[in-house]
């Protein structure tokens, strides 16, 4: 069997299916996607495109380029749920895109680098995990992969000056995106250009211009963040001024408020950000032939080494973190997979066609036990439809030939993308009511359109406030007891642990919360059951 169509189709083809399913299968993700789209939300209700806010106050931790394209998405289509979920997912597909032409200028005379690494790029499992999410780093990725494409451009150039308006285009973007970040993804590979580019361009390069032209591109980039970041600052007030331009940085590098890890975290995760490519013989075929006098490896070497060295001590980590490095792994395989000697016709996909019919295996054998185990009542059919796809799918994939590095590249790619789209629907088949807050949501609303009023105890992170399209949020209330006494007739939400399996009469509603249970209690009855109240110190 032989795979005929062009990369761009199949590239589409996959980028369609994989976000299709997550997009039918999976709700919003609390609290991050669920806040984000609560921001984006709030500003388009107070029609203020300047400054983010949440529940009533300006959000500092994040730049609002991703919020502004949320709303742009709105203003096309009206308020919806399902064109935020695709601007990410979108951005991933155009960094797939970009890697062919960077594999190109870096190995020019190494086409089959090109042809294969959007392939492997997709086929990474944090990559495809995380286009379906609705966060930043997608984004960045995008304007990393933007300003190292015309760093190469500006070296093969004497005249090199709309290139260096382009990193400044990337640059900017970048920080709009998730802030200065971008400078420790692209200053590396600027600063290290006379290494990398070595006994090839090295001669040619006047390295004053160079980096003066680095300079350029940085004060555009910068300028372009400073148009929105000095009228926000003067709206936002002094509080969010002082976030938004000195300590969300130095806060995330220096002592993390959030994600606080050791130094050896990513160490100890590097394997995953290899998967599957790990099990992908090819690779490990071609190591030795990888030379380091070749201008692509220390590109990539550039890139990546001192990137994973800064981001194992700052204090925040974690794995999305590095995903704007994942297309310098993804061209570092491609490269070792070129050097490799490939025979047509040879299975060097058969490790995850086979891990996709043992996981359908599993799948099907416990449908058949799923009412001993006291699984929902659908958990039988759900578990052996899903099973059964796998294993179909992986029997028909076991049986195509490969023909070049591209068709194993995207073998191994379909494979990767059936595999965790399949498990992970199965999951959210079983397990969705723990993440889905439109129900819940809608109840709030509705208990605000009666005139009640209702707060949230401790923290709250706005998961309520796109689906039930609060304006402004829910207040939130230190003192649960205090609040109710002042206000009687209302209603409080709050979290406990699910173990603690509670029927009150005061209870209007309650849901599944990820790992915990929430509830909105009346507080007049809050006031007179102190099993109620015992839920406060949990």
């Amino acid at each position: 069997m032989r795979l005929k169509l062009s990369n761009p189709i199949w590239l589409v083809l996959l980028w369609t299916g994989l976000i299709s399913v997550s997009l039918i299968n999976r709700p919003l993700f609390p609290i991050d996607e669920t806040r984000y789209l609560a921001v984006a939300w709030e500003m388009w209700s107070r029609n203020d495109f300047l400054v983010p806010y949440i529940n009533g106050q300006p959000y500092s931790h994040k730049p609002p380029f991703l919020f502004w394209l949320m709303q742009l998405s709105w203003g096309v289509f009206g308020v919806n749920e399902w064109t935020p979920r695709l601007i990410a997912p979108a951005f991933a597909l155009a960094t797939v895109f970009l890697s062919a032409p960077f594999a190109r200028l870096l190995w020019p005379k190494r086409p089959a680098i090109g042809d294969s690494v959007p392939f492997i790029l997709l086929g990474f499992w944090l990559w495809i995990i995380f286009s379906t999410l609705t966060l930043f780093d997608m984004l960045l990725s995008f304007f990393v992969l933007l300003g190292l494409y015309s760093l190469v451009k500006a070296s093969l150039t004497h005249s090199g000056f709309k290139y260096w308006l382009l990193l400044g285009l990337a640059v900017g973007g970048g920080i709009l995106t998730k802030g200065p970040v971008i400078l420790i993804h692209c200053l590396p590979v600027a600063l290290l250009a006379p290494w990398w580019t070595r006994d090839t361009e090295a001669n040619a390069i006047n390295w004053r211009s160079w980096y003066l032209g680095v300079l350029l591109g940085l004060l555009t980039g910068v300028l372009i963040a400073l148009s929105w970041a000095i009228p926000a600052g003067f709206s936002g007030g002094e509080a969010y001024q002082k976030a938004i331009f000195l300590g969300q940085t130095t806060g995330r590098l220096v002592n993390s408020f959030a994600h606080a890890k050791p130094w050896w975290w990513y160490l100890v995760f590097s394997p995953l950000f290899l998967l599957p490519w790990l099990l992908w013989r090819p690779f490990w075929a071609g190591l030795t032939t990888l030379k380091l006098n070749e201008k692509g490896m220390r590109l990539c070497i550039a890139w990546f080494l001192p990137v994973f060295i800064a981001f194992s001590f700052v204090s925040g980590k974690q794995l999305h973190y590095l995903l704007p490095e994942i297309p310098a792994l993804a061209l570092l395989i491609a490269r070792s997979a070129d050097g490799a000697s490939l025979t047509k016709g040879q299975q060097f996909h058969h490790l995850l066609t086979g891990m996709a019919l043992l996981v359908g295996l599993i799948a099907v054998g416990l449908s058949r036990v799923s009412e001993t185990l006291s699984w929902p009542e659908t958990a039988e059919s759900l578990l052996f439809n899903w099973g059964s796809l796998l294993l179909i799918s992986g029997v028909v994939l076991r049986f195509i030939a490969v023909q070049s590095l591209k068709h194993s590249a995207l073998l191994i790619c379909l494979t990767s993308i059936l595999l965790l789209s399949v498990t992970s629907s199965a999951y959210f088949s079983l397990e969705h009511q723990r993440y889905d807050l439109e129900q819940p949501s809608k109840t709030v609303a509705n208990l605000l359109a009666e005139g009640k009023p209702i707060v949230h105890y401790k923290k709250y992170h706005g998961e309520y406030n796109f689906y039930g399209r609060l304006p402004h949020g829910l207040p939130v209330v230190p003192d649960a007891l205090k609040w109710s006494r002042q206000h009687p007739e209302g209603y409080i939400i709050i979290a406990y642990k699910p173990k603690k399996h509670v029927h009150r009469e005061g209870i209007v509603f309650k849901h599944a919360f990820k790992n915990k249970t929430k509830a909105i209690i009346s507080a007049d009855f809050l006031l007179k059951d102190p099993e109620l109240q015992a839920l406060l110190n949990q």
